[in-house]
């Protein structure tokens, strides 16, 4: 599968500057931006509470906490995708823990083939997470559309004294001769009516 060119915005959360320093070279501007860096979970808790990021990438244990909360917080999120690096000798555990939630782990120390990788994989569920997203949007137009057609129905049957069946083909029938959704024709009988 190729992806469109999409640029994903990163929120990394590591107090370890030489994995800041290893990592920042990975994430070239073309394709990741911005990229933050923040060095403990409450720093990290404020940076999410004014942006949505569509990466969070937590290189655990940070000073103030080990991680773990954090990142299925994060992962909960519209849309954000979370990495997980936790030690060798507790990945079982933690991955056990977190991966219920979405939270993708990685044991440490690790390769940068790995983490690139594992940005791979953040890359393709981020753009899966986007098209479930996509068509939320879109079953939620349909619902309101359904919504308003039904309203201009109800308000034919009442102040013209239509059948339902006569006030849906007269929707249908306006939409089709005027090349416009029923959409429109409902709202212009809703702002008639109502």
């Amino acid at each position: 599968m190729i992806f469109r060119e999409q640029t994903y915005s990163v929120l990394v959360v590591s107090a370890a500057q030489k994995f800041n320093e290893t990592l920042g070279p990975m994430l070239p501007g073309s394709e990741y931006y911005p990229v933050c860096f923040v060095g403990n979970i409450a720093a990290a808790r404020r940076e999410l509470l004014g942006k949505t990021y569509d990466f969070v990438i937590v290189n655990s244990p940070l000073p103030d906490d080990y991680g773990t909360r954090f990142a299925m917080d994060a992962c909960g999120k519209s849309g954000t995708v979370v990495l997980l690096l936790v030690r060798g000798d507790l990945y079982d555990e933690l991955n056990a823990k977190v991966s219920h939630q979405g939270v993708f782990t990685l044991p440490k120390p690790m390769s940068m083939q790995t983490l690139q990788i594992g940005l791979k994989w953040m890359a393709a569920t981020r753009e899966r997470l986007r098209g479930l997203e996509n068509k939320a949007t879109s079953i939620e137009e349909k619902m309101e559309e359904i919504r308003l057609v039904n309203r201009a129905k109800w308000l034919l049957i009442e102040h013209l004294k239509m059948t339902e069946a006569d006030a849906h083909r007269h929707i249908e029938k306006q939409a089709m001769d005027r090349c416009v959704s029923k959409r429109e024709i409902a709202m212009g009988i809703i702002k008639t009516y109502a």
